[in-house]
């Protein structure tokens, strides 16, 4: 699929857009007028994103790149090839990332630190390589990060550290990245109802049967959480528009959930001085 610029519509890069949040925040994007640089690692999974470009009429508006966020050589040549192409770089959306559900008394340094790798790590590449050409465009920086990077919760402590990184990071680059022109945003998500939870992999019964004496909690935190997406989980499109405000909203803000719940959720924790509210909301769910 190849987009067509109109000579003034702005570009904006997207990672992880296979399904999802990405491939809603593609359409939404396109839709609202941007020439949308949809990326993923693994392009012969770009059916499902195609098929939603053409039954919107958007195909002309929506391009595939392939970018894998773990692979600096990846990362350099997709930023490249799109200056090259386009003239220009407006916006940056850092979507990818993958779940994970585990203890650190059961898992390994390397199980951890692939989380940290796509996760957080592969942020930081984006964004690096991204940034000359947003400062040249005055352009905006966006990661989706989660109410997990401002909440930590039970069995998400490794993605939960990757995306507290990122708003740590965000957070800190986000004045000087102001300071030459370049706008930061992180969207946080609760819950939303897309593949990113099955795309996990997770054998519940297996899970419980390795999780030893953590099975008690793990099983009462799996029960809550597939209740929780299967209830009330956000649509990634409900997720997407939030994104698209951040892309085309005149006074851009650090932090926009994208729902009441995440906003209640991730205000429980900015108003908590002492995490003791934020403890007795996550250790209910373990009961």
């Amino acid at each position: 699929m190849s987009a067509t610029p109109h000579p003034q519509q702005k570009t904006v890069l997207i990672t992880g857009c296979s399904s999802g949040i990405g491939l809603a925040a593609a359409i939404d994007a396109a839709r609202a007028g941007w020439l949308v640089v949809a990326t993923m690692r693994d392009v012969s999974r770009a059916g499902a994103l195609e098929q939603a470009a053409a039954e919107a009429g958007l195909t002309r508006s929506v391009q595939v790149r392939q970018l894998d966020v773990t692979d600096p050589a990846s990362v350099d040549a997709c930023l490249a090839g799109v200056v090259a192409e386009h003239g220009r770089l407006d916006a940056v959306v850092n979507n990818a990332g993958a779940g994970h559900v585990g203890t650190v008394e059961q898992e390994s340094m390397d199980e951890i630190r692939a989380v940290l790798e796509v996760n957080f790590f592969g942020v930081v590449a984006v964004t690096r390589a991204a940034m000359p050409h947003l400062r040249a465009s005055g352009g905006r920086l966006i990661a989706v990060s989660s109410v997990g990077g401002v909440v930590g919760q039970p069995f998400n402590e490794a993605y939960c550290a990757a995306k507290f990184a990122v708003e740590g990071f965000l957070e800190s680059l986000a004045p000087v990245a102001a300071s030459v022109g370049v706008a930061v945003t992180l969207v946080e998500p609760g819950a939303v109802a897309s593949e990113f939870v099955a795309s996990q992999g997770i054998d519940l019964e297996a899970e419980l049967r390795a999780a030893g004496p953590y099975a008690p909690v793990l099983k009462s935190y799996a029960e809550r959480t597939l209740s929780t997406f299967a209830t009330a989980a956000q649509t990634p499109a409900g997720a997407a528009a939030t994104i698209t405000e951040a892309l085309d909203t005149d006074r851009p803000v650090l932090r926009m959930q994208t729902s009441e719940a995440a906003r209640a959720f991730v205000g429980g924790k900015l108003a908590d001085l002492d995490g003791s509210a934020v403890l007795a909301v996550t250790g209910s769910w373990l009961s």
